[in-house]
């Protein structure tokens, strides 16, 4: 019984660690090549990067439960959100790490952050701590858009 209490946590912390992943996986061979390219001052370690994202999409996953348990008629519009920004935040990885398309990850980002405040918004309404849940992922996507303009700057 207290298995299955759980249950919805688990799941939804493994799918956004698995995207997570799965993006990884897909852009590995770009990132010697980002290696190379110029960065502004204020890029953090690169060992930083997976912890944060690790931490990210674990508190996703929490919200996503809390929003999944949830018994109101909204959780499906706010779950199909969340499902595509975190869609998006796959495929930014695929456009910056995998293509080096620098700028068009810039707008891209800016789409995400777009959507992430979508889905805050429509969290808050259900449950409002999965939406607060959500705010370092929002700080971090603007930060990422800093940073991502910033190195497309400083390499076009």
């Amino acid at each position: 019984m207290k298995k299955r209490k759980y249950l919805p946590y688990i799941v939804s912390i493994l799918i956004p660690l698995a995207v997570g992943g799965i993006a990884a996986i897909f852009t590995v061979k770009g990132m010697p090549f980002y290696k190379t390219q110029r960065k502004p001052w204020f890029t953090p370690p690169e060992i930083l990067f997976p912890i944060v994202w690790t931490i990210l999409y674990v508190l996703m996953g929490i919200g996503s439960a809390l929003i999944w348990k949830s018994d109101t008629r909204n959780k499906t519009t706010a779950l199909k959100i969340y499902a595509g920004q975190l869609a998006v935040n796959f495929f930014w990885s695929v456009i910056f790490f995998g293509l080096h398309w620098y700028l068009i990850a810039f707008f891209w980002l800016l789409l995400l952050i777009a959507l992430v405040i979508r889905m805050i918004n429509a969290f808050r309404s259900i449950r409002p701590v999965a939406a607060y849940l959500q705010i370092p992922y929002l700080l971090w996507c603007c930060f990422a858009a800093i940073l991502n303009f910033s190195i497309w700057f400083l390499n076009r």
